[in-house]
């Protein structure tokens, strides 16, 4: 629960003593939002005089964690969240929350308003538990209200996204085997049909597919009842699901869905959370979390949907069907237009089984158009969703993008379910495309006779010469799909601009399409013991993103890194290098003495160079001096080139991989140059701001190695911002390195590509020699 403050709190900006302010940074993928507001933060604190710690939690865990004497000396905390922060540590302590746009979009309004948040009392919310449930209980401190908006994302919202994410790769899974086990393991039939034969290899990996989408319903249910009342309602949760995705249970033909897994997991939720309230005897407590809410809240949710809300469902599907009957002998076009609507809607619930048994009733009559109707909207859903993932990636967030690639494969088998992850996080949005592409389908499979012999649909049973009409068919099936795209896209972007005042990205999504995501995402391993990731106690090192509006900044503007290595200042003004001592290939070498404030935009770290390079004292490197090494070794002066000869952006890649290549560490530059390529296919990796990082991870390379070039006239990267790449980094690394280390790299880069000064130095470097002192910065 949360009490209001007698007063705000004394001192604010430059003119008064600075607050001593914490924050925490999150979104549902942990990539580019969470650490562009916890950079936000940092600078507007820094303007206003304050200091400010903030912790991360990214994709690749919480860092700069917040501390015990943190808390304890913090006159405020500033949540900037879409996902559950727990907040029972915050207790005492005023707390605003806040979506995380809020601490991109309007971090000075966030820092003025957190003077008069509500203190946390947490008396309700302190003993809920950890991970996707914690902090969503009715102790959660509400967002405060005043000039600037901005609301914490809903409970409603964050328990739905949670039931999303968890149940996105059992529909990948379960999806993706159906699909292989009917393309290699089925055999097709006289009469169009494609039947796996019982107990082959190939029918035991389609069975293992059916349990993953059975799944799937009750893994939405359960972590949507998860989110909203922890680990009580788990249970509910999943029986609720499953009973509203099992129709036999409350007599009807098709169960309720999707739709009805957010129904159960929604009253699940807060079911638990009303028994929790229930006063109840001390020596009972114990038992209440693991035995006695679960059951009392499963016994009474069950039997209210199979009794309550079951009915219903089972007399739509009826009177549907019936309704349904009377309408053969219409308008073909119309016919087709309504099934396809009808297909579309659900996916899988009472209205989408309704149009699907009635078009493979009529099979058996004779009647195979209306058949060929619904065969031609089923696809349309996850080929229609998956296209827009391609169409517009900077509005999806890489696990939405890598869904939506699966969504495309299932699509082509005929496997609606493949769209059921957008809908459930977008229905407003999804829903209605899926449905407006369903009924084009339908319509157009209507007025030009299209028929199916087979209870299916998708291009798979085209291409099994099931279908009849077939390019009609597939004319319906491309309309469609192109109309659920572009509908999709113009609604997701209009929501989201309304929402995010032109930051764009449901669910967490990055800014500044993939290759902005991988280098935000690069923002967690620090570079060396002691550095601590993003916003320590403010006055942090150079690269700071400064500027205005978030919507008109570049993909490399828009990530917000950690500072380098080293650059945190003390108390005296002093920067120390990097602690302790750093390793070349002789053994370990001393790292140099600490260089003075000023030097922390960059220029003192030539001091701090891997490698064993002597420094003198005027910063410039000995004649004596062996090999610069830099990035642990992986980038020398062998893999430096002043100028590259290709002028686009397939030979510069080729080029470059014949680069790094002299160093032994490429075993296959063709293979490397292919993955490089096939990467550059998902989307590009220029940054913007001149700069173009493109990277493999493939085993053509036996070890990390990255090359750099520079380009006079620049190459065409595709850069979200229109400018031609200067500054290109290869980098590639092994399979087996490809995750901390590839991260790791990535976050090296960014750091130092963000500083201007340094950019126009790496340009004017005369030679490599130059080029990798300039380099040798970062750290």
């Amino acid at each position: 629960m949360t009490t209001s403050p007698a007063e705000p709190l004394k001192g604010a900006g430059t003119s008064g003593q600075g607050l001593k302010l914490l924050a925490v940074t999150a979104c549902p993928t942990g990539i580019a939002h969470t650490y562009m507001a916890a950079e936000k933060l940092a600078q507007a604190a820094r303007s206003l005089g304050h200091e400010i710690k903030v912790e991360t939690q990214g994709s690749i865990g919480a860092e700069n964690l917040l501390s015990d004497n943190d808390v304890r000396d913090a006159d405020a905390v500033i949540i900037a969240a879409d996902k559950d922060v727990d907040r029972s540590r915050f207790v005492g302590k005023r707390v605003l929350a806040v979506g995380v746009a809020e601490g991109i979009r309007h971090p000075e309004q966030l820092i003025e308003r957190v003077r008069s948040a509500p203190v946390y009392g947490g008396a309700e919310g302190a003993g809920g538990g950890t991970g996707a449930g914690a902090g969503t209980g009715a102790g959660a401190a509400p967002a405060s209200g005043g000039a600037g908006g901005g609301k914490e994302r809903s409970v409603g919202y964050k328990a739905l996204m949670n039931g999303v994410s968890y149940m996105i790769p059992f529909v990948v899974v379960g999806g993706l085997l159906i699909a292989i086990s009917l393309a290699l393991g089925g055999h097709p039939q006289a009469d169009g049909g494609l039947v796996i034969p019982d107990d082959s290899f190939w029918k035991h990996v389609n069975d293992i597919g059916v349990i993953g989408f059975t799944l799937m319903v009750p893994i939405l249910s359960g972590y949507i009842a998860y989110a909203i009342g922890d680990r009580p309602a788990l249970v509910p949760g999943m029986i609720g699901g499953w009973i509203a995705n099992t129709g036999s249970l409350y007599d009807s033909k098709a169960g309720a869905g999707f739709i009805g897994a957010i129904v159960t997991g929604f009253l699940a939720g807060y079911l638990v959370q009303w028994i929790k309230k229930v006063e109840v005897p001390k020596f009972a407590r114990p038992i209440m979390p693991i035995i006695v809410i679960p059951i009392v809240a499963t016994t009474a949710l069950g039997l209210f949907f199979i009794y309550v809300i079951g009915r219903p469902i089972a007399w739509v599907f009826t009177h549907l069907t019936g309704w349904l009957g009377g309408m053969t002998g219409s308008s073909a076009i119309l016919l087709g237009a309504l099934l396809g609507l009808m297909i579309a809607f659900d996916m899988g619930g009472p209205v989408n089984k309704t149009a699907f048994l009635f078009g493979a009733g009529l099979i058996a009559s004779g009647n195979q158009t209306v058949m060929g109707m619904c065969a031609a909207a089923i696809p349309v859903m996850p080929l229609g969703q998956g296209l827009a993932t391609l169409v517009r990636r900077r509005l999806y967030s890489e696990q939405e993008r890598e869904t939506g690639m699966a969504a495309l494969f299932m699509g082509l088998f005929g496997i609606s379910e493949g769209a059921i992850p957008f809908a459930a996080a977008r229905p407003a949005q999804v829903i209605p495309a899926n449905m407006l592409g369903g009924a084009v389908a339908g319509a157009l499979a209507g007025m030009t006779g299209v028929t199916d012999a087979v209870p299916h649909g998708g291009p798979i049973v085209a291409v099994l010469g099931a279908v009849g009409g077939v390019p009609a068919f597939f004319l319906a099936v491309v309309a469609g799909s192109v109309v659920t795209a572009l509908t999709t896209v113009m609604l997701v972007d209009v929501a989201e601009r309304r929402k995010g005042g032109g930051v764009p990205g449901a669910a967490g999504a990055d800014v500044g399409a993939d290759a902005g995501a991988d280098v935000a995402a690069a923002g967690g391993s620090p570079a060396a013991a002691g550095a601590e990731p993003v916003g320590v106690r403010v006055g942090v090192g150079a690269g700071a993103v400064g500027g205005g509006g978030v919507a008109s900044r570049t993909a490399a503007e828009a990530v917000s890194v950690p500072p380098a290595a080293g650059s945190v200042p003390s108390a005296e003004g002093s920067v120390p290098a990097v602690a302790g001592s750093v390793t070349s290939g002789a053994g370990s070498v001393p790292a140099h003495a600490s260089a003075s404030a000023h030097e922390a935009d960059g220029s003192a770290a030539d001091t701090a160079v891997t490698g064993g390079n002597d420094v003198s004292s005027d910063g410039t490197e000995r004649d004596d001096a062996p090999d610069v090494e830099v990035l642990s070794g992986y980038l020398t002066e062998r893999t430096i080139k002043t100028q590259l000869v290709a002028d686009e952006k397939e030979a510069a890649i080729r080029e470059m991989a014949e680069l790094v290549a002299g160093t032994g560490k490429v075993a296959d530059v063709d293979e490397l140059v292919r993955v490089a390529l096939a990467r550059e296919a998902q989307g590009t990796t220029g940054l913007g701001e001149e700069i173009a990082i493109p990277h493999a991870k493939t085993d053509a390379v036996t070890a990390p190695v990255v090359g750099f070039a520079r380009s006079a006239d620049g190459i065409d990267w595709g850069s979200l911002d229109g400018t031609r790449a200067r500054l290109v980094f290869l980098i590639s690394v092994p399979e087996a390195a490809a995750g901390d280390e590839h991260l790791r790299i990535l976050a090296l880069l960014s750091r130092k590509l963000m500083d201007a000064d340094f950019r126009a130095r790496l340009q004017s470097a005369e030679d490599e020699e130059a080029v990798l002192r300039v380099l040798g910065e970062i750290q």
